[in-house]
């Protein structure tokens, strides 16, 4: 068995990073991608490891000598890697493909060896590993069937993506006999190369092989092992992601702050949101206007709070849209007169917003970190305005509308401003019913400032939906003026236009949660090592107990078993006991999660 590595490529999509680099040369977390691949081929019994060298050959060659791990290094050059394609590299390295059975790869990969291992353990003789397709992936896809054979290799330019759900991903690592290379592959790729010329991709000759069944090429499909095609700096911040070395790998995925479609097999239980919800049927319908909507300004400020206003039963003077609460959080903050009373731990966005000297910040006396309506009062002397995330994040702690009545009078009577954070209101076990964006409250108490973020309860973070309501015009005016005229794109304009058709389905979805909510905690509660506090949002803060700290416990879910949970080190309000964070999602993923508990 011999490797043939195909390393001839400018790599012009990584700019500067190979300006005097092959692609191969270019570090991941200080290694470089041709010592990532030599290691994912190094428990094979090779015999040669060739590799087709061009653009900064000599770099390459000085950096690898003529050997690695005993196995002797042979190059092949290709001179003309400026105008010719992948075709042309292997074409120049055909008669190393007639000796003996080959790997074959390309040098802008980054793998789990185990795909090596497992490829080379396969009595098949003729691989192509593929990969079920996922929105990061781009190139060369494949059809197949039940057994595994390679219906058809469908080159970029003849994607379908209505057909994606049928479609692997060609990893551009292969297994080929020397018979197969012999016989089949070399002379079609001579033909093909001299009949379609050399700026062409190898694949191209698979594909022709593909229809004639007797010299079919098998896949071997991806067991959940991990792996990246690097063509572009945004492909090598991904790498850099799924490759993290074991200490830093929470790290490198806490500091995206999501975008996460980009790990389909990261299961998300760290950010906030509705798994019921939006319906099938809803998004069937934003995708019936998706051409029209993403060509097409949005409208200014005057019509997004009608909209607003008709979804939630205010009127459109008291309303301000944003490109989610973020975006009127700041404004919020800066608008408001004197001190802001912060009850820690709390949802960090608020007291990063506000000057330090202005923050008064409240402790709740007690493990569990609840508190009630008295607490606020009695110590409502200390400062100007209060914020009050209810339920509260990260607690889960909840006040009833009662209690939050008690404070809004108490705050009237002593001229104080109740910012009252309600994202996670419509949880709860009474809903949205529980809300205050109610009119004849808003109108009786003009201290009263209530955030929603609709990205959370509404299930749609990627379109960046929040609402600040409130009856002082002239707090939302000063807002008002910090937003752009364009804050939300078409999107969510047309979601606040047509979210009222769906309100019931809203409603069953937030039921759905609660329900879910009271099972999970059941379940959680059985683990010796956790303490769960009761919650009326979609999450639970957890203690941990044993010899696992809260950073250990998060790394071992995302390390192991793909999941990512919220630690809570570091965060204000948890500097004594080790606290993190679990979302509440839909029953499979709440059982999946559940079994990586039992596990360890």
């Amino acid at each position: 068995m011999q490797a043939v590595i195909l390393a001839a490529g400018m790599g012009k999509r990584l700019n500067n990073l190979t300006q005097n680099n092959t692609k191969c040369m270019v570090k991941v977390h200080n290694r470089r991608l041709i010592d990532y691949i030599l290691e994912g081929i190094s428990e094979v019994d090779l015999t040669r490891i060739v590799i087709v060298v061009g653009y900064e050959a000599q770099g390459l060659k000085d950096y690898l000598g003529d050997t690695y791990n005993n196995v002797a290094i042979e190059y092949v050059c290709n001179e003309d890697y400026a105008t010719t394609n992948n075709i042309y590299s292997l074409f120049l390295a055909r008669d190393y493909l007639k000796k003996e059975d080959t790997i074959l790869l390309e040098s802008d990969l980054i793998f789990d060896k185990k795909i090596i291992n497992r490829l080379i353990a396969d009595p098949r003789p003729n691989l192509a590993v593929v990969d079920k397709y996922k929105p990061w992936m781009d190139g060369t896809v494949v059809k197949i069937d039940q057994q595994e054979n390679i219906l058809n290799f469908i080159p970029k330019k003849h994607f379908m993506f209505e057909e994606s759900d049928q479609y692997y991903k060609t990893v551009n690592i292969y297994k080929f006999s020397q018979t197969f290379s012999k016989e089949v592959y070399c002379p079609f790729l001579k033909a093909y190369s001299k009949a379609m010329g050399k700026n062409e991709y190898y694949e191209q000759v698979l594909r022709v092989i593909s229809f004639i069944d007797k010299y079919g090429v098998s896949a071997f499909t991806l067991q959940g092992e991990k792996w990246y095609e690097i063509d572009d700096k945004q492909d090598l911040d991904n790498a850099e992601t799924v490759f993290a070395p074991k200490d830093e790998k929470l790290k490198a995925y806490q500091k995206r702050f999501g975008g996460y479609w980009r790990y389909p097999e990261l299961l998300d239980f760290c950010y906030l949101v509705n798994p019921y919800f939006p319906t099938v049927r809803m998004e069937e319908e934003i995708k019936n206007y998706f051409h029209r909507l993403m060509r097409e300004y949005p409208s200014g400020m005057g019509v997004q709070k009608i909209l607003a206003a008709t979804s939630f039963n205010c009127h459109e003077h008291n309303v301000l849209v944003g490109n989610g609460a973020a975006e009127l959080i700041p404004g919020l903050m800066n608008s408001l007169q004197g001190s802001i009373g912060i009850i820690h731990p709390t949802f960090n966005e608020y007291p990063e917003r506000i000057e330090t000297e202005r923050i008064v910040a409240l402790h709740p006396e007690n493990d569990d970190f609840s508190y009630d309506a008295q607490f606020i009062i009695n110590n409502a002397s200390k400062f100007d305005n209060l914020v009050l995330i209810n339920p509260d994040n990260p607690s889960g702690n909840f006040i009833k509308p009662d209690g939050v009545i008690q404070i809004l009078d108490h705050f009237k009577a002593n001229n104080k401003t109740l910012v009252l954070d309600e994202s996670f209101v419509d949880f709860s076990n009474e809903g949205e019913s529980n809300s205050f964006i109610n009119q004849e409250l808003i109108d009786n108490y003009p201290n009263l400032v209530i955030v929603k973020s609709i990205s959370k309860s509404y299930g749609v973070p990627g379109l960046r939906l929040g609402i600040l309501v409130s009856a002082n015009e002239e707090l939302l005016t000063a807002v008002q003026k910090t937003l752009a005229i364009w804050n939300i794109n078409s999107f969510g304009e047309f979601f606040l236009q047509i979210i009222d058709k769906y309100k019931g389905e809203y409603h069953k979805g937030c039921l759905q949660i609660a329900q879910e909510r009271d099972r999970f905690f059941g379940e959680l509660s059985k683990f010796p090592f956790l303490t769960v506090f009761p919650s009326q949002a979609n999450y639970f803060l957890c203690r941990l107990s044993g010899d696992l700290t809260a950073k250990e416990f998060t790394t071992y879910l995302l390390e192991g078993q793909d999941i990512l949970i919220k630690d809570l080190t570091g965060k204000k309000g948890f500097e004594h006991g080790e606290f993190i964070r679990i979302a509440v999602r839909n029953k499979d993923d709440n059982n999946r999660l559940l079994s990586a508990l039992i596990q360890l």
